[in-house]
């Protein structure tokens, strides 16, 4: 019980603490670039130099936070508790309530499997399921942080909001190609569901240990990438004109989409 209660009060002093800084991150940046560097304020290297002081902590803390709480809403949703929840839902239904399980759902690649044939297993329909698989590494809180703490919440909920969209209709259109006939008879006999049953209960001290746990692993993973890209945008937002990165990567050009697609892939295999 102390322990609980130690943690707990961690919780609760962090979090002020965090906002705290957060709401000042604008006035820290500029200190340190102005005062403590004291540089000449509107020149490119100014710029470069304030814009990544101010978009790293920005961005992880951000991170951090969220990942954090996403981490310990994931221990309320485990694989069986998922596929209980779907059990029995009518066909658009399922795929909506499918799309934003998979949200919350722990997956990675190495539970895509399992997870699919225990859903076919449990009677779910094949539809419901894609919805699931379609979602769950789609719509990534890694993904929603950076686009809430670099383009604004906006973008972040139609990044989202597209996401589910694509889950739900895809889910909903494989159903009615009727594929159900093209699965192998075996995936009804795997027995897999055994494998996904509940082990234990958690206790609130284990879920935040989990969340912190999920932020040490994903951000130890992703962090240098982070101050790459930053760094990146940094020296753009210094040096380059906006003008020059809209008419190269702007909608006008038909690769700049598919470019995107193929820079990001070895991204999230990174991530995942």
């Amino acid at each position: 019980m102390t322990a609980i209660r130690n943690k707990v009060v961690l919780v609760l002093f962090l979090i002020p603490v965090w906002t705290l800084i957060y709401t000042h991150l604008k006035e820290i940046s500029e200190f340190i670039v102005f005062r403590l560097f004291q540089m000449t304020p509107d020149t490119h290297l100014t710029e470069t130099i304030r814009f990544f002081i101010y978009e790293v902590p920005k961005v992880l803390m951000l991170l951090v936070l969220i990942i954090f709480i996403v981490g310990i809403i994931r221990t309320y949703f485990s694989p069986e508790k998922t596929r209980q929840a779907l059990e029995g839902k009518s066909l658009f239904a399922g795929n909506v309530m499918a799309s934003f399980l998979g949200i919350v759902t722990p997956f990675c690649s190495c539970s895509a499997i399992p997870l699919f044939l225990g859903f076919v297993e449990a009677g779910i329909p094949l539809g419901v399921t894609f919805s699931f698989l379609i979602a769950a590494p789609m719509i990534n809180e890694v993904a929603l942080v950076l686009l809430v703490g670099l383009f604004g919440w906006k973008v972040a909920v139609i990044y989202v909001i597209t996401g589910l969209t694509i889950a739900i209709l895809a889910g909903y259109a494989l159903e009615k190609l009727n594929l159900k006939r093209y699965v192998a008879e075996w995936v009804y006999k795997t027995h897999i569901n055994q494998s996904l049953e509940e082990v234990d209960v958690m206790t609130f001290n284990q879920r935040i240990s989990t969340g912190g746990s999920v932020v040490k692993e994903i951000v130890g993973k992703i962090w240098i990438y982070i101050l790459i890209g930053i760094a990146v945008g940094a020296g753009a937002h210094g040096f380059v004109p906006d003008e020059y990165l809209a008419g190269a990567l702007g909608n006008q050009n038909w690769y700049s989409v598919p470019l995107a697609i193929l820079v990001g892939i070895p991204l999230y295999s990174n991530a995942a």
